[in-house]
């Protein structure tokens, strides 16, 4: 029996997910990086394997009740784990928090700050000294009551809602009303009120189109309806609503996205006029520190934080003191890690997942824990090479407090500084699942099946990807004056034709300057609109006339519930559902291809509503999701289960891996497009039906590129993606690019926000933003080609990407 002071965490029986049945032996108190191809089996291993069952052990303690709960949720498919201390996870969450949690709540520096004003602030003559709670806007001490802590309020106006003005009202003027029943009922009931729907809007009197608009009255009468053409319709009980409160209220309470994108489109959001936009009380805002209220404290970045908080704390009373040096030394574990240019308030959904976590790590160092495993998400992801160092001193430190670091993680930087190494594959799926490697780095040398062996010992024939001449720009898209957060006053310029990479420090303004401004430009000019989204940023714009379509493929999540998968994103589950309605049982039955969806009553399983999955709800912790007791995740009735195709199921098909399933459908030429452009972005490994809540960021980037990928296209292109090799092993890199520089080869221009130097030596075009971040960055230091920025002499990312091209 294991000695309980056994110095490794010791794995045998391994079987979740594609694993297959792994034995493995990992030393504590060290720095362990878990590698291999996209699926095959790492995450599974330290995530869905040790880090859960450290999870398990824990909840183990918690109430009868509440296990009873955490119980379906299910162990993993291990035979045993020994010497498994409690282990903290910190994953690359997919979905964002709320618009109230921002930088500061996220590393609960925000709570240091309002102390420090509490107790050290400068109030006013005769004011009483507030708690800490009153200059905090998510409080009901601190809140503004007018924008109610949000520091913003949404308007409307009647250009906003009626834009034809010489349309009546039963032809549709007022826009913002919705379509089909619901809005023909609000013309009905206006009608019964007296109000004349024939007239154009222009002619009404001012007081009715003011009463129709904006009025807060919810009057209810009797509406008698026009009877249609062979259609009885019976008077019944209509309720009216005013076009600003209709629009108002479908913003704040919908669910659906797409109903509150449309009410959005009505609404200005202008600074509160109370606050100015402060979110809080006059009372707070009344208190100062440094000469300095906190909402002005709250908006500085980071660094130019710290800077105000030494000068002030230094020579002032005890309680100044001490608050403040504990808002520097947890500061400036936040600026270590390359986030410096970030302030408390910036809000966490406009966060990139690589700095949400990396900031929760900087809370972790300062907790003091030791004796734990640590269990993180390729903690470089969106990390410039130049701030990998940092974040390599940082895990030092949490190993040197006496913890375990296990990292899943794809930068050879990362992997060539682990104490140990485990390299899971060989390949993806069910041709992965086996450790290949577990031992120190250099080892991984005498492994010739791993994928990783070329790319972490380049120098043994492998690694380096092969010289090409640049491609010749066909044109210029040429932004002047562009003014867009830290991007002040910048002129850029984007070559046609050519594949662009687009470089520097996090918080330099690349996303900014791609993914807002130019992303906005060329579809302000599809919608043939004369400025919007991007060009309101811009002083002028030329070249856009050689521009035909604009694809913007970001890493937002596909879907937001298991309700969405693979399948029904591409469009694939369409041609299956129909082949299954072709099958002999589905005619004689009379199913058609609606009874194959899991959306819709019928052939669904009713106990999940086809989702395969229930929401448990916890006592303590966030609610989770869990195997349907009924279907035991099939999404279907057992009727619609006794339909076969080719010898399986509906609920089979799901099941099978886009490799499986591209021989399965071999012969089905609307299936096969898909399954091929599926294939080719690498994404193989994954199941038709896999929920798009397992999904990564880069695993849904992928899968829409995929849906691009398989439209046929007309004219030229512009594609836009940012990042597209966060959470890639290498050599899924070179997959996607071949993929990329295809696009380009068919005459289209392709522009990358992008750290890999590998991929951006292999670039036509380079544009380096910098020389830092936030207010140090936002201004182009290089450009031209690879070799040319790479010996910028300003660039910090001259140096790596001069290595990469020597390598």
């Amino acid at each position: 029996m294991p000695s309980p002071h056994d110095p490794y965490v010791r794995v045998r029986g391994a079987r979740e997910h594609n694993l297959q049945d792994v034995n493995v032996e990992i030393p504590r108190d060290t720095l362990t990086v878990f590698t291999g191809v996209s699926g095959s089996g790492k995450s599974s291993l330290a995530f869905g394997t040790i880090y859960a069952e450290a999870q398990r052990r824990y909840f183990e303690s918690v109430a009868p009740y509440a296990r009873r709960l955490i119980h379906q949720v299910g162990a993993p498919a291990v035979g045993e784990i020994t010497g498994l201390p409690p282990a903290v996870s910190l994953e690359q969450r997919r979905s964002a928090p709320g618009s109230r949690s921002s930088v500061g709540t996220v590393t609960t520096l925000s709570n240091s700050l309002r102390m420090l004003f509490s107790r050290a602030g400068d109030y006013p003559a005769g004011a009483e000294r507030l708690d800490s709670d009153a200059f905090s806007p998510n409080t009901a001490a601190g809140a503004c009551p007018e924008c109610h802590g949000l520091g913003r309020i949404h308007r409307t106006d009647e250009e906003l809602l009626v834009p034809d003005a010489s349309l009546s009202i039963r032809e549709g003027a007022i826009a913002a009303w919705p379509g089909a029943w619901q809005g023909k009922n609000l013309r009905d009931v206006l009608d019964t009120l007296g109000y004349d729907v024939d007239r154009p809007w222009r002619e009404l009197a001012a007081k009715d189109r003011e009463w129709i608009l904006f009025t807060d009255e919810q009057p209810v009468v009797t509406v008698h309806p026009v009877r249609d053409a062979g259609r009885i319709q019976r008077p019944y009980r209509g309720t009216y609503m005013s076009a600003r409160r209709y629009v108002l209220h479908t913003f704040a309470d919908t669910k659906s996205r797409t109903l509150r994108a449309k009410a959005e489109r009505f609404l200005t959001s202008v600074a509160c006029p109370v606050c100015g936009g402060s979110r809080l009380r006059p009372e707070a805002m009344a208190v100062t520190f440094a000469g300095r209220t906190i909402a002005e404290l709250a908006a500085l970045p980071l660094s130019a934080l710290a800077e105000v908080l030494a000068g002030a704390g230094a020579g002032g009373e005890e309680a100044a003191r001490v608050l403040t040096g504990d808002l520097l030394a947890r500061i400036g574990t936040v600026t270590e890690l390359g986030l410096g240019y970030l302030s408390l308030d910036r809000t966490a959904p406009t966060l990139s997942s690589g700095e949400l976590q990396r900031l929760r790590l900087a809370t972790q160092l300062r907790s003091g824990l030791f004796g734990v495993v640590y269990v993180l998400d390729e903690p470089s992801a969106g990390l410039h090479p130049a701030d990998t160092e940092s974040l390599l001193g940082v895990l030092g430190r949490l190993k040197e407090a006496g913890n375990s670091v296990f990292v899943v993680e794809h930068q050879m930087d990362v992997v060539r500084r682990a104490d140990w190494l485990v390299d899971v594959g060989p390949l993806a799926g069910e041709h992965g699942g086996r450790v290949l490697h577990s031992g120190p780095p250099q080892g991984l040398a005498e492994v010739p099946e791993s994928a990783t062996r070329r790319f972490l010992f380049p120098g043994d024939g492998g690694g380096a990807a092969p010289v090409r001449e640049p491609r010749t720009p066909t044109g210029w898209i040429r932004l002047s004056g562009v003014e867009r957060h830290n991007v002040r006053g910048v002129d850029a310029a984007f070559p046609l034709g050519v594949f662009t990479a687009v470089t520097g420090v996090s918080g330099s303004g690349k996303s900014t300057l791609v993914g807002q401004v130019l992303a906005g430009v060329p579809a302000d000019r599809q919608a043939g609109e004369e400025a919007g989204a991007g060009e309101q940023y811009c002083a002028s714009v030329t070249g856009l006339e050689a521009v035909d379509r604009l694809v913007q493929v970001d890493q937002k999540p596909i879907g937001r519930t298991p309700r969405s998968n693979l399948a029904t994103y591409t469009g694939l589950f369409d041609t299956v559902r129909k082949l299954f309605a072709q099958t002999e049982t589905a005619r004689e039955r009379g199913y058609t291809a609606g009874r194959f969806s899991f959306n819709v009553s019928g052939g669904r399983c009713e106990t999940c509503q086809g989702e395969g999955f229930v929401s448990v709800e916890l006592l303590f912790l966030p609610s989770t999701y869990a195997p349907c007791p009924d279907c035991h995740g099939a999404r279907y009735n057992p009727e619609t289960l006794e339909v076969t195709l080719r010898g399986l199921t509906v609920a089979q098909v799901l099941d099978l891996t886009v490799e499986s399933a591209a021989e399965f459908f071999s012969g089905t030429p609307a299936a096969e497009r898909a399954l091929t452009t599926l294939l080719d972005v690498g994404l193989g490994y994954l199941r038709l039906g896999q929920p798009a809540t397992e999904l990564s960021g880069g695993e849904a980037q992928r899968i829409k590129l995929a849906s691009e990928l398989q439209r046929t296209r007309r004219g030229h292109t512009l594609y836009l993606l940012d990042e597209p090799t966060t959470g890639l092993h290498p050599a899924d890199v070179e997959v996607l690019m071949r993929q990329l520089h295809g696009l380009v080869d068919a005459h289209n221009t392709v522009v990358v926000v992008e750290h890999d130097m590998a991929v951006v030596a292999g670039a036509d075009h380079v544009i380096d933003l910098g020389p830092g971040g936030g207010d140090q960055g936002g201004r182009i230091v290089a450009t031209g080609t690879p070799q040319e920025v790479a010996r910028s002499t300003e660039s910090r990312t001259a140096p790596y990407l001069a290595k990469a091209l020597e390598s």
